[in-house]
């Protein structure tokens, strides 16, 4: 006669032999350590009932949750004013602080369809292409995105991070 369960890790249908009863174990299927059931052992294990509004709420929670964490991944810094005062403050001396700001506001226009103000953004960033090139190859390499791009898929960014290259290189 065998004994029969199921892994508490992966849920596989698990037979041992009777001398296995009361003794662990690793599941065959997963190598998780379990513990074969002992069948002169007469004890019901009590289980509560699940809670069905418990678990409701926690997939309500965790919903709310993911819906903060998009929104708060979505959202973009948008400077003061329209893009032609980002523009303009391009022409003069620009910070390097202030080109990373705008290559990131550049790729998440492309990315937001806004083809027509990322394209004024890329002429006024084509002036430092040297140093705009530095900026999105640091960008490229960067295994953790910046906050404003981090929704956008890796693939994605680095076409997006192509076409600026080829655009002001």
């Amino acid at each position: 006669m065998t004994i029969s369960f199921h892994c508490d890790h992966c849920g596989k249908k698990i037979e041992a032999p009777d001398s296995a009863g009361g003794k662990s174990g690793k599941c065959p299927a997963c190598r998780g350590k379990v513990h074969v059931p002992s069948l002169d052992s007469d004890d019901e294990l009590k289980l509560a009932p699940i809670d069905e509004k418990d678990l409701a709420e926690q997939r309500r929670l965790m919903a709310e949750t993911h819906q903060v964490e998009q929104e708060i991944l979505s959202e973009t810094v948008v400077p003061e004013g329209s893009v032609e005062t980002d523009i303009n403050s391009l022409a003069s001396d620009t910070s390097e602080k202030e080109l990373t700001k705008n290559i990131i506001v550049y790729l998440r226009q492309m990315a937001d369809g806004e083809l027509d103000q990322a394209e004024r953004l890329s002429n006024a960033i084509a002036p430092y292409r040297g140093r705009a090139l530095e900026i999105l190859d640091r960008i490229a390499l960067s295994e953790i995105p910046e906050p404003e791009l981090a929704d956008i898929p890796q693939q994605v960014l680095s076409g997006l991070i192509r076409t600026l290259r080829n655009r002001i290189g």
